[in-house]
């Protein structure tokens, strides 16, 4: 058996990172943004690495279909753990799949979706081609691409913030960065990730920020507004030059066909 190398991370990512203001703002502005481009409900859903369903979950509750694919059990016995407290009519529009997003096509039996998901995942590939390639090939006629990433362009705010100043210097010139929760991660340019999906038959449809303000500040739970936060987010999301300075970007492209 395979080892869960995300076994040890999956309580810091659940109860810590989403659990956060910025886990919360990121999950709410990437909802706003996907329903922009996303059909009304019912549709087929899959979710790339989607772990413990935080993304995909809310598109359940709206009528979707969602497939979650993981390869970590760990992540998907936490997200096993948040459809117990759904309705039964929310648990049925849920499929959870155990196995690596580069092989999605096969795990899920060579079926289009009208909506492929793939937040927060290629920070961690050495190369993201083979995953939005397998995340094109499952992506139906018409069918909506979502990818999350890390920026590339903004890997020395964080340093510079934290009074790290050498290490801000190296970052200008640096492609990855040890993230918050200690793991090394890699950045992305929005046009490197479109000249992918149109290798993949995938034409971009639009792209926005998702954190720019609460990923540089410490913003206790208890004490926030989040609502607040969010709506900042949001707005700051879809115009330059905020976008632009954002932690991470929200690519989202359309394979052409009714």
């Amino acid at each position: 058996m395979a080892e869960d190398h995300w076994a040890p991370l999956a309580d810091a990512f659940v109860d810590g990172a989403y659990a956060s203001v910025k886990g919360r703002v990121r999950t709410y502005v990437l909802h706003r943004q996907l329903l922009r481009h996303l059909p009304s409900p019912p549709v087929a859903v899959l979710d790339v690495g989607g772990g413990a369903a935080h993304q995909s979950l809310p598109l359940a509750r709206l009528g979707h279909d969602v497939t979650v694919l993981d390869s970590s059990p760990a992540m998907l016995s936490r997200a096993e753990e948040r459809l117990r407290g759904e309705p039964e009519e929310v648990r049925r529009r849920v499929r959870l799949v155990e196995g690596a997003g580069e092989q999605a096509d096969v795990l899920t039996g060579g079926r289009r979706f009208a909506a492929v998901l793939c937040h927060g995942v290629l920070l961690y590939q050495q190369d993201p081609r083979p995953m939005v390639d397998a995340v094109c090939r499952c992506t139906g006629p018409g069918g909506v691409v979502s990818l999350m990433a890390l920026n590339a362009r903004t890997l020395a705010v964080r340093p510079a913030l934290e009074r790290r100043w050498a290490d801000a210097l190296a970052a200008f010139d640096a492609a990855t960065e040890v993230g918050v929760l200690g793991a090394e991660t890699r950045g992305d340019t929005v046009e490197g990730l479109s000249a992918l999906l149109r290798d993949g038959g995938v034409e971009v449809e639009g792209w926005y920020g998702v954190w720019l303000f609460s990923d540089w500040m410490e913003l206790p739970l208890g004490t926030t507004d989040v609502a607040a936060v969010a709506e900042v987010e949001l707005r700051a999301a879809s115009q330059d030059p905020y976008r632009q300075l954002s932690r991470a970007f929200h690519l989202v492209g359309r394979r052409a066909g009714a």
